[in-house]
């Protein structure tokens, strides 16, 4: 068996089907540039999805997502956030929405091929996501963060009644290689801004391994 599907099965007793998702790096919110662009390509070995998230407008995200890809960069790799009309033209086959957006349930109706993720922030939320058929969630906050100043993170509770939803969960929220050792378990995989953004190569390997010791 394959180290990512034993980890699965360990982590989450679920599988998830077809998006093969550990850790997903999540891009600060700007202007992407050509800093970004050998960030990205450098440390694309070390995740397995890359959420785009940013102000740019269609055209330029599209032109950047280009030379990304010319670069080799995998497709499969590439999450777009919300834009039906831009993953359709680059012709990629993930993307991510806010919580509760009805178009991310009528879109995975629609095409129930295309992978669909959403944030969430509530077991009701995950509960509906998962009845409509999504194939992953963000959960979160986990811990506290810097994108979330003064609001505390999801009780313990309610994250161990969270990740006993037969669905993937992704946690989010203040993780990085002092708080990886003290997720609750239960979780499918890890997503990151500062993580992923902040980091190189080498650094978010070794937080990497920290996450995967136990397998």
């Amino acid at each position: 068996m394959k180290l990512d599907a034993l980890f699965f099965y360990k982590k989450n007793n679920a599988f998830l089907f077809g998006v093969g998702t550990i850790f997903i790096a999540i891009t600060h919110y700007k202007i992407l540039n050509a800093e970004d662009l050998r960030h990205f390509i450098d440390m694309e070995p070390v995740i397995d999805r890359l959420l785009l998230r940013t102000p740019m407008d269609p055209g330029e995200l599209k032109q950047f997502i280009k030379v990304l890809l010319d670069t080799g960069f995998p497709k499969r790799k590439l999450v777009i956030h919300s834009d039906v009309r831009l993953l359709e033209s680059l012709h990629l086959t993930a993307i991510h929405f806010k919580e509760d957006d009805p178009l991310a349930y009528a879109y995975k109706a629609k095409y129930p091929k295309v992978t669909v993720s959403m944030s969430t922030h509530s077991v009701e939320s995950i509960r509906k996501a998962q009845s409509h058929g999504l194939d992953y969630v963000h959960f979160g906050h986990i811990f506290e963060s810097a994108s979330k100043r003064g609001v505390p993170p999801r009780s313990q509770e309610e994250t161990e009644r969270a990740t006993e939803i037969d669905m993937p969960i992704m946690a989010i929220g203040g993780i990085n290689q002092y708080t990886i050792d003290d997720l609750p378990d239960g979780f499918s995989g890890v997503c990151a801004i500062s993580l992923f953004m902040d980091q190189n190569a080498e650094e978010i390997e070794v937080v990497r391994r920290m996450w995967c010791k136990d397998v």
